[in-house]
């Protein structure tokens, strides 16, 4: 869609952000998954998608609860990675979270771990909303899993280093032009590298806007992964359960 490359097309791809979230836990991405399929209650002929999905740890641990699962992503290399799992009830497909996938082929979308807000202009964030809305049955649910901006903001850490595989990650962060920027300088193999993440600083009048606009009636919004209620002081996420 755009012109010039977008941040998250080739630092997504590329070898050293998997090594930098090598040690990422995935009892907190169970502990949640555990939690919202209590909360959701799907039924085993319900198929979930999972937007933006990375290497496809959500979708395969979905899976291996029972569930018809198809996760999507931009990056190739994490698709070609996730597509190992693969079975006749998890498929994986690179995709942009942009463009409709398939219009009305599934009961739940989920958008998890901040994979929202990427875009360079905010109408892209509704673009993306809509689209996911569309790859809903009527009736079906869309959840977005967010951090709480202001929380973060609040705590950001300007400045560190880390040694991961022999490769030290020089990271800074900084708030700019409404984006969360974090600049990740490092080198390897007498070669200097340099890549950017660059999130939307999102707050819930911003999503409550998208949606209304994507036309998404809001049921529930929790702030952390045990599913308790949204405090936008202490609260580490902000997650949306809505409706089509």
């Amino acid at each position: 869609m755009a012109q010039q490359e977008e941040w998250f097309s080739t630092w997504f791809d590329s070898p050293y952000y998997h090594i930098l979230y090598s040690n990422r836990d995935d009892h907190d991405a169970r502990l949640f998954m555990d939690n919202l399929l209590a909360y959701l209650h799907p039924k085993p002929q319900h198929k979930i998608l999972d937007l933006a999905c990375g290497k496809g740890r959500h979708s395969l641990y979905l899976n291996q609860l029972g569930y018809d699962v198809t996760g999507i992503d931009l990056s190739e290399k994490s698709i070609a990675y996730a597509r190992q799992y693969g079975n006749e009830r998890l498929h994986f497909d690179v995709h942009d979270m942009r463009e409709v996938y398939k219009p009305e082929a599934f009961d739940f979308v989920l958008n998890l771990f901040t994979s929202f807000g990427y875009f360079e202009s905010e109408t892209e964030n509704v673009v993306s909303l809509k689209a996911a809305a569309t790859n809903l049955k009527h009736g079906g649910k869309l959840v977005i899993d967010f951090m709480n901006t202001d929380r973060t903001i609040e705590r950001l850490v300007s400045h560190e280093q880390k040694e991961i595989q022999g490769i030290l990650f020089d990271i800074s962060r900084k708030v700019e032009h409404d984006f969360i920027v974090k600049t990740i300088r490092f080198e390897d193999k007498g070669r200097d590298y340099c890549f950017e993440e660059r999130v939307r600083a999102l707050r819930q009048e911003n999503f409550m806007e998208y949606f209304r606009i994507a036309q998404l009636r809001l049921g529930e919004v929790f702030g952390d992964y045990k599913l308790q209620p949204f405090d936008p002081e202490k609260s580490e996420r902000i997650i949306f359960v809505l409706k089509k």
